[in-house]
């Protein structure tokens, strides 16, 4: 993690956040200035919960608490009416925060440990962006389910062609439905990683990009990594080449996306780290749940013929296979 990065993105969090409480201190200015009944019954109700916690803590007399909070009920009772006669709620008072989880601080409760905080995941997911997902040019941001098109996809059943008895667009309409249960159901640890098997131009990388933004919009975090970086990055930390331990990022983040694996150069070290990384990942370690997304351009049977048993093994136990066929996406839309 670049502390320098990590530091900026806090700054501009706090800014925001600033910006946001300030404006609606403006805007709640304004409404009073058209409703002058509102500000004033908000000012009584303030003197009245002042009033009663004072009772509270001071006061033996239960009567007079009682009727303090009588008030109370009253005057919030025309506050609500002032609100609904003018067409107003109480979210026209609130700050709008970019991040609905730790509103704009940077920080929520640790999941370990209540009582301390721990970096939110809008900044995780900030600082992933960064260092690695846009050093690895990847489009999260314009790739999603709102841009996702079937009709890229044949409705042909062409067996010859394909070796298939669906149509291209079934098949990615089958692919959809597991895309969307392992976002819906990405908590359950029975819900299965997804690997995704296909020649290139097929939407394997789009695919996952829809899925991780998804994800991003619940709160996960997600990393991005083709597998020639990855174990490269990782073969260097061990080596002593890089100070920057993207192992344990990898081992953290929510969702990792691993794309074109197959492409790396081979050799035993490599495969040890990538079976370090799945299996790791398949461990849920810490009751953190932890998935994955492979994305490759062979089929199971090349990956057999690639990779060891125990690396593959783990694939096939604990991954739902997609394999995309179809025509050339990026042909069809240079054609049109």
């Amino acid at each position: 993690m670049n502390y320098t990065n990590l530091q900026t993105l806090l700054n501009e969090k706090e800014q925001k956040r600033i910006q946001s409480i300030v404006s609606a201190k403006n805007k709640k200015y304004e409404i009073y200035s058209r409703i002058p009944e509102l500000e004033e019954v908000e000012n009584e109700i303030s003197s009245h919960s002042i009033n009663a916690i004072k009772n509270i803590l001071t006061s033996q007399d239960k009567k007079s608490v009682d009727e303090l909070n009588d008030e109370l009920v009253k005057l919030k009772k025309k506050k609500a009416e002032i609100l609904k006669k003018n067409k107003l709620t109480e979210k026209d008072f609130t700050p709008v925060y970019e991040c609905k989880k730790c509103l704009d601080t940077g920080f929520v409760a640790s999941s370990d440990n209540p009582g301390q905080k721990e970096l939110c995941s809008c900044i995780k997911q900030k600082l992933y962006n960064i260092e690695y997902n846009n050093a690895n040019i990847y489009d999260l941001k314009n790739q999603n389910f709102d841009n996702f098109n079937f009709n890229f996809y044949s409705n042909k059943v062409d067996k010859e062609k394909f070796n298939r008895d669906i149509s291209p667009r079934d098949n990615m309409k089958n692919i959809k439905k597991l895309c969307d249960s392992f976002v819906k159901n990405f908590d359950d640890p029975s819900e299965n990683n997804l690997i995704f098997c296909g020649d290139p131009g097929l939407g394997k990388t789009f695919l996952s990009s829809c899925i991780a933004n998804e994800l991003i919009k619940k709160g996960k975090t997600v990393l991005y990594q083709t597998a020639p970086i990855m174990l490269d990055a990782i073969i260097d930390y061990k080596f002593g080449k890089t100070d920057k331990n993207i192992f344990k990022e990898i081992n953290l983040v929510d969702l990792l996306i691993i794309d074109d694996l197959g492409t790396e150069t081979k050799n035993s070290l490599k495969e040890t780290e990538l079976f370090n990384i799945i299996n790791s990942r398949l461990l849920n370690q810490d009751n953190k749940i932890t998935k994955t997304i492979i994305s490759t351009n062979l089929t199971i049977e090349q990956l057999y013929e690639n990779y060891e048993e125990r690396v593959i093994s783990r694939i096939i136990g604990n991954y739902n296979a997609c394999y995309f066929f179809g025509d050339d996406i990026r042909l069809i839309k240079k054609s049109k």
